[in-house]
């Protein structure tokens, strides 16, 4: 077998290893994102590298001349980012040649989603493949692989039911938000952050007869941007506080390091709105909202974990089309992995 392919990887977390609390801090933003990138494909033993990074995965996917990078690997995860290796160990796996296709494939077909079946994943997945590609971090056989993982995943969507009922943290929300308010017409939402997966729920709030929608974030001008899509308004950020009582829904998906919210800037809204209930949305990783503002009286607060819970509840009257995706899937990862290895024989050759 090739050498070089015995030293195909993937380096990660999810909410498979890491509860909330602990993917909270391995969460990073875009800038260190695109810097750990930078410095492992850095390293003289790593020919092609990718990171991705959401709220529920951080996965660095790597191609190396050595099979004994991982320690490396790990700690310069740790060190860069200022981590506990041992926790870091603790909640994370390592997953090499055929594995790690296999692994690539069923993450982009959202087999490996905490909310089994969803699509968001997919064009995360495809948006680091492109930010690593235009850094000039892949190559050959990390372009194959992504390449090819965005077309099973095509292929065992349109091959089974994994996917009915549109599974999404958006479609959780509403009819979570309809149990609660009844019709929504008249509820008012804001939008802390303006980060993607929070404008498609809003989005589908929308398609559900929501007509005031809010946006509040740090940069006013993608605030009102997404306010303008949304056909709602925006408000400066520094100006949110002041106006809590007057919102319903509040969905919170902000890159904020600490809590944005809490019980001491929801109590005096809640007391300008007495009997009237609010929805919290909890997006962000690391968390918006302080967990103990579910104790106030009217309040409901729901997190990633939450909704996801909510989503897989019927997960057991959907496994034999689950079962039947990551079969097809195995097809295509032992396809992509035996081209792999012959184009690796040919180029030695």
């Amino acid at each position: 077998m090739s050498e070089v392919l015995q030293s195909l990887f993937v380096l990660g977390s999810s909410h498979h290893q890491a509860p909330l609390e602990v993917r909270e801090r391995f969460s990073l933003t875009a800038e260190q994102t695109q810097s750990l990138q930078k410095k492992i494909y850095a390293d003289e033993d790593i020919r092609e590298c990718l990171v991705v990074n959401t709220c529920n995965r951080l996965e660095i996917y790597g191609l190396a001349t050595t099979p004994d990078i991982e320690p490396r690997i790990r700690d310069l995860l740790c060190q860069e980012h200022g981590l506990s290796r041992e926790l870091f160990d603790a909640h994370s796996f390592w997953h090499t040649n055929l594995e790690a296709l296999q692994h690539a494939l069923e993450v982009c077909t959202g087999l490996d989603s905490q909310m089994v079946g969803e699509t968001d994943i997919l064009g995360q997945m495809k948006g680091a493949y492109a930010s690593a590609r235009d850094a000039g971090c892949t190559s050959t056989v990390l372009n194959r692989l992504f390449e090819k993982s965005f077309q099973a995943a095509k292929s065992a969507r349109s091959q089974t039911a994994i996917t009915r009922g549109q599974i999404s943290i958006g479609n959780v929300a509403v009819d979570l938000a309809s149990r609660i308010f009844g019709k929504l017409n008249s509820s008012r939402v804001l939008l802390l952050g303006s980060g993607d997966v929070s404008e498609k729920t809003a989005q589908a709030l929308k398609s559900r007869g929501v007509a005031d929608i809010t946006v509040s974030s740090r940069t006013f001008e993608n605030a009102h941007k997404l306010a303008h899509q949304l056909g709602g308004a925006a408000i400066e950020f520094s100006d949110f506080e002041a106006q809590l009582e007057h919102f319903d829904i509040i969905i919170c998906s902000t890159a904020a390091p600490t809590t944005i919210l809490s019980q001491g800037n929801l109590t005096p809204a809640l007391k300008q709105r007495p009997e009237r209930p609010c929805f919290l949305i909890d997006l962000a990783m690391p968390r918006d909202i302080a967990p103990d503002v579910e104790k106030l009286e009217n309040v409901y607060l729901y997190n990633l974990d939450d909704l996801s819970a909510i989503a897989n509840e019927n997960l057991e009257q959907r496994r034999a089309e689950i079962d039947h995706a990551r079969e097809i899937l195995k097809r295509h990862a032992w396809t992509l992995w035996l081209q792999l290895r012959r184009r690796e024989l040919m180029s030695r050759s």
